[in-house]
């Protein structure tokens, strides 16, 4: 397996849409991440916050790291210094702790909110009712250290591939809405839609995903 020929394929299917790609790292060792890297591969996600500190304080620092998993309060502190972006902010509690860590570190950290899309249980995320109540929180319009930039969604774990079209539809028009309706402020500018991984990313790309979250396309199953 061929982790610079996985990527130019990916990107290469990318091509001609908005989507950029994430190289979803969780699990893999550190010879396949420079790998990637040295084919020219700088965006990594992962879903643990202490992997994701263990990777960047070997990896080159040129590295933009996304925190793509479900997120603790508690860990949030130990990767506020670097962290590039965090896809999974599903409360307004753990936005605060963000913008808490972020101010210790002097940074914005851009955030996206997580919107629950699937018909599963096991899945995390805000409904687009319980976003919009977010956002209008005084709570959160006073938060200084991080930005909303914009949603995360993960589709149902299926092979219907038809729902998870409508699935990814149903994201991208919630966006369409808030950006529609709501004014841009000092924390509050959306551009980028997360969706779509190695088994749906090119669906994703067709429906409006600027951000795929891909792993096991470019680094194999283990």
């Amino acid at each position: 397996m061929n982790i610079g020929q996985n990527l130019d394929t990916i990107n290469q299917q990318l091509r001609g849409t908005s989507a950029k790609l994430i190289a979803v790292t969780k699990t893999k060792p550190i010879a396949d991440l420079q790998e990637a890297y040295n084919a020219g591969c700088k965006t990594f996600g992962e879903n643990k916050v202490q992997e994701m500190v263990e990777k960047w304080e070997i990896l080159p620092k040129d590295i933009q790291w996304h925190l793509i998993g479900h997120l603790q309060t508690n860990k949030v502190k130990y990767m506020a210094s670097f962290v590039a972006m965090i896809h999974s902010v599903d409360s307004l509690k753990l936005l605060q702790e963000i913008n808490k860590q972020a101010a210790k570190n002097e940074r914005v950290i851009d955030c996206l909110l997580q919107i629950y899309i699937a018909q599963e249980d096991t899945k995390f995320g805000l409904s687009p009712e319980e976003a919009e109540e977010l956002l209008d929180t005084n709570t959160f319009k006073n938060l200084n250290n991080i930005k909303i930039v914009g949603l995360m969604g993960m589709a149902t774990n299926t092979d219907d591939q038809e729902q998870i079209r409508l699935e990814f539809r149903s994201l991208k028009t919630f966006f369409e809405k808030l950006k529609a309706e709501r004014s841009e402020t000092h924390n509050f500018q959306l551009k980028e839609i997360s969706m779509g991984m190695s088994g749906d990313f090119l669906i994703a790309a067709e429906e409006g995903s600027t951000l795929v979250r891909v792993g096991s396309a470019i680094f194999g199953h283990r």
